[in-house]
């Protein structure tokens, strides 16, 4: 097979879909290599083998996953082979990307629950129908124990350790467990017995995206006269709405989950601070790099120059996203809402009500957390402490989680901006 870097000229119309697809994330080795890598495609009628991998260790997608997910979508609307592996294997172990510590390992009831969700939520963003999901125990569950000896032969200690979660474990004495230093070999050797043409990953992945490279050319899939190498494209990691913390589940105040109702979905992305915007815009949206820029050097000018208030710009994006995660229609819906609850300081209409003994005292926290309105009673607690929990609009006072009503009387409860409960007594 001709390998496609002896392209000389590359086509315009192949820059401008590898600028589509890499938009606010980086390529490895570099752009020109994804276009041409695009260009040969075309110019063989053989459709590239796109890669994407995710370890179902917990059941929830959030936007985060969503800008990669957007990504491989841009290959499938190409006609191009979209592959989504369901890391089942490797979620065993647990991704240690990142982490200051060992993962907690998953058993496989628990994959198995949280693969099923996550591809009913991957179908928000993906085209079901022309993806090919793959599970990698397919190959690993079979595995002799001579041909994984094989594969850890192709990787020393000292190039694991380069990584930097592993580096820094490693200066600071934690624990670093042997089938940890498994994973980027379980994950790159995914790319071998694809064959993949590109691997897409976050920016935390580019460690095991690259050793896929390094394992296919060990594998014989890089070498001359045969197919080169998988090229790599990583997305940024989405900050979450405080604008600090990148988003994950580990942090559900910050956190815009798939699955999150319209109200709330449109809620947190009106919360992001301003300057978080053009990100959101850039990673999230059709909107070219260009096209932000040209909204940035508006915002926060007099309107009699142009200018747009940035209130009014978050609330046009987080309706398109709301109609585009949430269905058609709603980010109208959840917009009239949320100016009915904050502009015009209304109580929302649909609020879920419990029922609770009259004239007996009950625990707030305890009543909260049964209700899912609060994660946890230490998340009541600062909610108590920074003023942010509320009886009937009023700061609950400090000092005391006890109420009480009358029979046939009832009051709201408002954790934060957006949870409320509606509490009769009887």
């Amino acid at each position: 097979m001709v390998s496609s870097t002896t392209l000389t000229a590359i086509d315009p119309i192949f820059m401008e879909q590898a600028h589509a697809i890499v938009k606010g994330g980086e390529a490895l080795p570099s752009l020109e290599a994804v276009a041409k890598r695009l260009q040969y495609a075309a110019e063989t009628r053989t459709p590239l083998k796109v890669k994407l991998g995710l370890d179902p260790t917990r059941p929830d997608l959030h936007l985060g996953h969503a800008v990669v997910l957007k990504k491989l979508r841009l290959f499938q609307d190409l006609g191009h082979d979209a592959i989504l592996i369901i890391g089942d294997a490797t979620a065993m172990i647990g991704d240690p990307s990142g982490k200051n510590e060992t993962r907690p390992p998953l058993t496989e009831a628990e994959v198995t629950a949280n693969a099923q969700t996550y591809l009913d939520q991957a179908a928000k963003i993906l085209d079901l129908t022309k993806l090919r999901i793959v599970r990698n125990s397919e190959w690993f569950s079979g595995m002799a124990l001579g041909d994984f000896l094989k594969l850890s032969a192709r990787a020393t200690v000292a190039q694991i350790l380069e990584r930097d979660d592993f580096n820094k474990r490693y200066t600071e004495h934690r624990p670093i467990y042997m089938h940890e230093l498994f994973y980027p070999l379980m994950q790159g050797y995914d790319s071998v017995m694809l064959e993949s043409d590109i691997e897409l990953g976050g920016s935390d992945q580019r460690f095991n995206n690259l050793m896929g490279r390094e394992l296919q050319s060990a594998y014989g899939q890089g070498k001359d006269g045969q197919k080169p190498s998988q090229l790599v494209i990583l997305a940024p990691i989405l900050e979450g709405t405080d604008g600090v913390v990148k988003m994950s589940k580990s942090y559900p105040d910050h956190c815009i989950n798939l699955t999150d109702d319209p109200n709330n979905f449109f809620g947190k992305l009106m919360s992001i601070p301003d300057a978080l915007i053009p990100r959101y815009e850039t990673l999230l949206t059709p909107m070219t790099p260009d096209q932000v820029a040209e909204q940035v050097a508006l915002l926060g000018k007099p309107s009699d120059q142009g200018g747009l208030n940035p209130r009014d710009v978050k609330a046009y994006m987080a309706k398109w996203l709301t109609n585009e995660y949430c269905g058609a229609g709603t980010g109208e819906a959840a917009e009239q809402a949320f100016i009915n609850q904050f502009r015009n300081k209304e109580i929302p209409d649909d609020i879920p009500e419990t029922t609770l003994a009259a004239d007996t005292p009950h625990d707030v926290l305890d009543v909260l957390v049964t209700h899912n309105v609060i994660p946890s009673k230490g998340e009541g607690k600062r909610l108590i402490a920074g003023g942010g929990l509320k009886q009937d609009g009023t700061k609950w006072p400090e000092g005391t989680t006890q109420f009480s009503g009358a029979a046939g009387t009832s009051t709201v409860l408002q954790a934060g901006k957006r949870q409320f409960l509606r509490v009769n007594f009887s």
